[in-house]
């Protein structure tokens, strides 16, 4: 299928891998550290098995991948907890945004939790492939559909581009039953334009937030820093901005 398709390349690596945890826990939280080369995140799959997305340069993954598992598992766990120098002035200015805040009954405070520590790795289960942004300005054609990633790629660090594809999946499987039920064809052209525009109404604005926040994590300069570090902190704090914010997200 011929179509316009915009992309670039964010110039970094994806490490991908299927972690052991240390220890059975009950793992039911994703997370996200945002590193100097790029953010590293692990998404629960069991009770004892994560799944990594480490975001980094090409050389730095290619070193990381030299390594060997027992240095590997080393690295990651270094990796998502040592502690990095913080700048006193931001941490200054959040502290005065949660007196604010706590006197509005917004705290943006909760109890600190720490990712769990990394044990191995399943065996051969780590690989890399080059990241970028792409998106077909079109999503159909008589008798054709594009889903997923066939449709659109984000950055993985907001880990939303599997729910872009679960949405589109959705979206058709909804657009296709109206038209079995209308008493039309699956390829009726007019169905499936009911599929693109509203995926891309979605997929469009997820996107942009996505390489939005790419870009505002990818510097170290001060006021963007400051920026970033307030508006993550107020969202913390706005149940109703974050229900919202979740609800798009996961749709």
């Amino acid at each position: 299928m011929q179509s316009d398709y915009i992309s670039w390349s964010y110039h970094q690596m994806g490490i991908v891998s299927t972690l052991k945890l240390s220890e059975k826990t009950t793992n039911n939280i994703a997370w996200q550290r945002f590193l100097p080369n790029g953010p590293v995140a692990m998404l629960p799959l069991t009770d004892e098995l994560s799944s990594l997305i480490w975001s980094t340069t090409p050389a730095e993954a290619k070193r990381l991948l030299s390594l060997s598992e027992e240095e590997f598992v080393n690295e990651l766990n270094i990796a998502l907890h040592c502690k990095h120098p913080s700048s006193i002035i931001i941490q200054q200015a959040t502290n005065l945004l949660d007196t604010a805040l706590r006197m509005l009954n917004c705290s943006s405070v909760e109890q600190k939790q720490s990712p769990p520590k990394i044990g191995g790795i399943e065996p051969n289960s780590r690989a890399c492939f080059p990241l970028g942004f792409g998106h077909s300005s079109q999503y159909i054609r008589k008798g054709v559909a594009l889903v997923g990633d066939a449709a659109h790629r984000v950055h993985p660090l907001a880990g939303l581009g599997v729910n872009l594809g679960f949405g589109d999946v959705t979206c058709l499987n909804e657009v296709l039953g109206d038209a079995v039920y209308a008493g039309s064809t699956l390829n009726d052209i007019n169905y499936l334009k009911n599929y693109e525009t509203n995926r891309q109404r979605h997929n469009i604005v997820t996107m942009s937030a996505i390489e939005g926040l790419h870009r505002i994590y990818n510097t170290d300069l001060g006021p963007v820093v400051l920026l970033r570090s307030l508006g993550l902190q107020t969202t913390q704090a706005l149940e109703p901005l974050k229900r919202m914010m979740m609800s798009h997200a996961s749709s």
